[in-house]
């Protein structure tokens, strides 16, 4: 099993910026993909970013140039520096850790239990 904990959210003004971090405990090793969701009370859940074991990265387009994502494998962790919030930033955001469970590539996901962010304008 992993474990993942955020921390980092809280409430910032419009034009701000934070720093999410998800570190990860356990079998870590089976870790490939991991990355951040986000999700509002109307809205499921989405893709924020994600980042591969590799360093591969890739971002949900209305977070562009805004968010950047980036991992340091030997802390097993991964952060979400958000720059230029906006309101519609604020969402329980989750980390989530894609593991690698058998030689045949099956896969498993682990979720965090979130952490808020609140842009107020």
């Amino acid at each position: 099993q992993v474990q993942l904990v955020e921390s980092g959210g809280g409430l910032v003004q419009a034009g701000g910026s934070l720093r999410l971090s998800c570190a990860a405990s356990g079998k870590t090793y089976s870790i490939n993909t991991m990355g951040w969701y986000r999700q509002t009370p109307r809205e499921q859940r989405e893709l924020v970013a994600a980042i591969s074991s590799a360093g591969n990265t890739n971002y949900a387009d209305s977070v562009k140039g805004r968010f950047t994502i980036s991992r340091d494998n030997a802390k097993n962790t991964v952060y979400l520096q958000m720059n230029s919030l906006k309101p519609e930033d604020t969402a329980v955001y989750y980390c989530n850790a894609e593991a690698i469970v058998s030689v045949e590539g099956a896969r498993v996901y682990h979720w965090g239990k979130g952490t808020l962010v609140t842009v107020s304008s």
